[in-house]
């Protein structure tokens, strides 16, 4: 008999965007909004309502979504930025109250929305691992048993005795992931972890996520990784502006999102707001396309291709080596080539603290038919501050590269890497 261990009905959550508190700076307004204030109340009492389809300031973050999840099953979310997946988690991990409609849930329930967060600066990492995981619900005994474990795990066990506040981001990623990653719920909410940290780490989270599905454990999974998701689930939901566009196969629903208009190619963009950010104004903070000197999203082989990364740091990174770059992905998460400093032994120092740091890729060298997502990222001594995923998409196109009259055989796949050029301005 199928057990569903979680039931979404009717659930919708629904902000009212724009509205801030006046304050009063002086006795006289003060006294005038006190004998005012009933009038202004029911006012109030009178617009929220009234919450109506024609009232701007409303956002329905989520809005009448049902569905449910059997013991055992491993779903996936995804759906494009904003399209409610990150607020469906908060409700079900009782972060946040829905506006109507319930959610039902059978069993023991561990997060992992924000890997990292709750730590103590002041605290070593040993003892952060012992309150963490009390928060997350574990007990002493059970940390103990695990302790050596979740230690290694992490890789950062010359460190442990440290106070987290001398850690780097990734070792605080690290660490943080590493401590819910060994929790033993009967429900386990993930939510883009595997967008942290460097890539080999992220392989690493992956396959013990694996091993979590395998245990037969009840599993909710957000990624943009699309070759994630097809990996670790048995079924997929498809969120768009807050409802369910798909709930089915993912292979089905990997597609449906795919065929949407979810995805939309770009080729300048601010990426303050990006989910990903952990400072909107450090780190990378804009990005621009340009091909042949032109902006422009659509490429051929043999075209240049300039991407330009606009940054913001604090005075402390400046004269500091620093690693930058992007890479491109397909539509399901796999990597297609990477152009990162290093890689190219060119050593990028940054002087200012505000600027700009041109990629210039002289010959594009791919000669298949497809859309790309570029992920970007950017940090130092090996330790990356930020990698930001799917900020942007490029259409490659197929041309008569030779001028032979027919094009290129997509399955010869062919690629050559030409000089890679890295400016700061």
């Amino acid at each position: 008999m199928v057990n569903a261990v979680i039931k979404v009905s009717n659930l919708s959550k629904r902000y009212r965007l724009g509205l801030k508190e006046k304050t009063d700076k002086t006795l006289i307004n003060r006294i005038g909004t006190a004998l005012i204030s009933p009038f202004k109340n029911y006012k109030m009492l009178r617009q929220l309502s009234h919450f109506g389809k024609n009232d701007e300031s409303i956002f329905w973050a989520l809005k009448d979504v049902n569905f449910e999840v059997n013991e055992g099953e491993v779903l996936g979310i995804i759906g494009n930025n904003g399209a409610g997946k990150s607020t469906l988690l908060k409700i079900l991990s009782q972060i946040t109250e829905p506006t109507s409609g319930k959610i039902e849930i059978k069993g023991r329930v561990a997060s992992l929305l924000e890997v990292g967060t709750g730590f103590h600066p002041e605290l070593s990492g040993r003892e952060n691992i012992y309150m963490n995981g009390t928060i997350l619900g574990m007990t002493k005994r059970e940390i103990d048993y695990k302790l050596d474990e979740i230690i290694d795990f992490s890789g950062i066990d010359k460190f442990i005795d440290t106070a987290v506040k001398f850690y780097s981001s990734g070792m605080k990623v690290r660490l943080g992931f590493s401590v819910a990653a060994h929790l033993e719920p009967e429900i386990l909410i993930i939510d883009e972890v595997l967008a942290v940290g460097d890539y080999e780490f992220q392989a690493k989270c992956l396959r013990k996520m694996e091993s979590v599905a395998g245990l037969g454990r009840t599993v909710l999974f957000v990624s943009h990784n699309l070759e994630a998701v097809k990996s670790l689930c048995n079924r997929c939901v498809v969120l768009n502006k807050g409802q369910i566009s798909f709930n089915g196969s993912v292979k089905l629903a990997i597609q449906n999102y795919l065929r949407s208009d979810l995805i939309k190619p770009t080729n300048s963009i601010d990426l303050k707001s990006h989910p990903e950010k952990k400072d909107p104004e450090l780190g990378i903070v804009g990005m621009k396309i340009y091909i042949d000197g032109e902006k422009g999203n659509e490429i051929y082989a043999g075209q240049e291709l300039k991407v330009s990364i606009d940054y913001q740091v604090s005075f402390d990174h400046l004269g500091i080596p620093m690693d930058v770059g992007f890479g491109l992905f397909d539509q399901e998460g796999k990597g297609i080539l990477a152009f990162n400093n290093s890689n190219f032994k060119k050593k990028v120092i940054l002087s200012k603290n505000k600027g700009s740091i041109d990629i210039i890729i002289s010959h594009f060298p791919l000669y298949r038919s497809e859309q790309l997502n570029f992920h970007l990222y950017f940090g130092y001594l090996g330790d990356y501050y930020e990698v930001l995923s799917r900020v942007a998409m490029i259409s490659c196109l197929q041309n008569d590269f030779i001028n032979s009259g027919n094009r290129l055989n997509e399955s010869l796949n062919t690629v050559y890497i030409s000089d890679v050029n890295f400016i700061l301005n």
